[in-house]
């Protein structure tokens, strides 16, 4: 019951906003404290007996590339609570991750394209998973640029939130095109069914590197629907006082008609 209110009250905009102004300042500091921890503990973890100190950039080319995928996974939910619950909150869920997800897709190709170059020889290979990815990352600013096209909120709203959903299907292409294909791209070394393979000596800072990264994806995406809701009603404010200017307008041009009509009889 208590679960059940709480989402309830966060359906309504009024008191999402003012739930996310209590907890947003805490939440921004424990995200930066664990950024903090992980940043350190990356910048000290030993250096690979292959890989050298190279292998640092996986401490932030992998949460930005697992966030690239969750956070398309997040708005895919929200395109269901768009489409089939029409939850009031849906649309700008999705709207206010989108911009946050191609951050982290973006990161995700340039980290490693970093790391690519010293270990591949090239920063760019049209392997699967760094072109599903690309593929990804245009599908966000594709997202990005229908919200911004269509005049119509709830026009803008359906056709994103399809697309979105038509869109999930790439997510597992990402995530087993190392398995479905031979490809350049090293396997899955922490989330694969006979455990981690990584040492401990980088798994322990990659997972609060990752922790931090999901609390900051959390962090901007409150922040970003707070802005989206108030946007909103600054827009529903000012086209409601363009109404009245307009109804005030044809009133006033009416009543002078009017008088004109009545001198002119006389």
């Amino acid at each position: 019951m208590k679960l059940t209110a709480t989402l309830t009250d966060l359906a309504n905009p009024t008191k999402f906003l003012a739930l996310t102004a209590r907890i947003l300042p805490w939440l921004a500091g424990v995200t930066a404290i664990l950024l903090a921890i992980g940043l350190y503990q990356s910048a000290m973890a030993p250096d690979d007996y292959q890989q050298g100190a190279t292998v640092k950039i996986m401490f932030i080319h992998v949460p930005n590339a697992w966030l690239s995928m969750f956070v398309w996974g997040v708005m895919s939910v929200a395109a269901l609570g768009t489409l089939v619950w029409r939850h009031p909150l849906a649309d700008v869920a999705a709207k206010a991750a989108a911009p946050i997800g191609a951050a982290f897709t973006f990161l995700a190709l340039v980290t490693g394209s970093l790391w690519g170059r010293p270990m591949w020889g090239t920063y760019w290979e049209w392997d699967a998973r760094l072109t599903s990815v690309l593929i990804l990352f245009l599908m966000y600013l594709g997202l990005m640029a229908l919200w911004r096209a269509v005049d119509d909120p709830s026009r803008a709203a359906r056709a994103a939130a399809v697309l979105t959903l038509v869109g999930a299907i790439n997510i597992p292409i990402i995530k087993f095109s190392v398995d479905w294909w031979n490809t350049l791209h090293q396997p899955a070394s922490v989330f694969r069914a006979g455990g981690p393979t990584l040492d401990k000596a980088f798994l322990w800072p990659l997972l609060v590197m990752a922790i931090a990264f999901s609390l900051l994806f959390i962090t901007l995406h409150l922040a970003a629907m707070r802005n989206e809701i108030l946007r909103r009603r600054v827009r529903n404010l000012q086209m409601m006082q363009a109404s009245r200017v307009s109804f005030t307008s044809e009133v006033s041009g009416g009543s002078q008609g009017t008088a004109s009509n009545e001198i002119g009889a006389a």
